[in-house]
């Protein structure tokens, strides 16, 4: 009778437990449902998941502290590692300008189609309003301006004072052109599909001046990145000839005074060469 009772018990027992780990479940996956909108389940909880996510938000300027403390391993300093903590926001700053000028063209080429699709759709018998709305959402030309534009070419508002105001933001200069074109027309009467057709062409143009211009100056680009590279060349060199560099570097009085001395001497250089080839690209 006692067996029973026990077997009973472990019965009745793993059927509670069944009923409460499924009632759980349920009620994770009602959570769900309710919070995201449909989404059922997200799966088994990966373990590298959060180092992921932690990796997805490091950027590349921080690789700058692990090659500093290889360096001050290497060479039994922490010399290395201080450079490699300064250098983290100034490579920063130097990505992030990179990213500004590729975010600056891609919207001058995103104006470009805006105003090769208004043109289209005008030549097909559209209305001025009606081809900036369909485009205007196509390109994301517009940018953060694009509900105030949109909104006044639907409701019969002020066209041309959005464009200029959308024009304000980097690589949108080309908006300035198209709202002076729209006013034209509207006071006018004078040909908007014409208008925008020159305008579209004047920034092909010039855009095609600026590809020009950077192709030229590449070769300038790589002779910067030589010379900053001739440092690691001469390290590498005199570890392959059996030296210590990083020791007489950091371990002497007149290793770090040349550290110093190349180092001020190598910044200097590349600020100049630096200087010269945005003069010429702003030229």
């Amino acid at each position: 009778m006692t067996t029973t009772a026990a077997v009973y018990a472990a019965v009745c027992a793993g059927a509670a437990a069944c009923l409460t780990v499924g009632r759980d479940e349920g009620l994770r996956r009602a959570r769900l449902v309710l919070a995201s909108g449909g989404v059922v389940g997200r799966g088994p909880r990966r373990p590298w998941a959060h180092w992921r996510r932690f990796a997805d938000r490091l950027r590349p300027e921080w690789l700058c502290l692990p090659a500093g403390a290889l360096l001050a391993v290497l060479g039994e300093s922490v010399l290395p590692l201080l450079a490699g903590a300064v250098g983290v926001p100034l490579a920063g700053r130097r990505l992030r300008a990179s990213e500004r000028r590729r975010a600056e063209d891609g919207r001058a080429a995103a104006v470009i189609a805006l105003c090769g699709g208004i043109v289209g759709e005008l030549r097909a018998g559209g209305q001025p309003g009606q081809a900036l709305l369909t485009v205007g959402r196509a390109t994301g030309a517009l940018g953060a301006a694009e509900a105030a534009v949109l909104s006044a070419a639907r409701f019969g508002g002020d066209v041309p004072a959005e464009l200029r105001r959308a024009s304000r933001e980097p690589g949108a200069g080309g908006l300035a052109g198209l709202a002076a074109c729209w006013l034209v027309a509207v006071d006018s009467g004078a040909g908007l599909a014409t208008g925008i057709d020159r305008l579209e062409a004047a920034l092909r143009s010039e855009r095609d001046q600026r590809a020009a211009l950077r192709a030229q100056l590449a070769g300038s680009r790589s002779t910067v990145v030589v010379l900053a590279l001739l440092p690691v060349i001469g390290l590498a060199l005199g570890w392959a000839l059996g030296a210590d560099p990083l020791r007489v570097l950091l371990h002497s009085p007149a290793g770090l005074g040349c550290l110093v001395v190349g180092g001020l001497l190598e910044a200097a250089g590349l600020y100049w060469a630096t200087r010269i080839v945005r003069a010429a690209e702003r030229s």
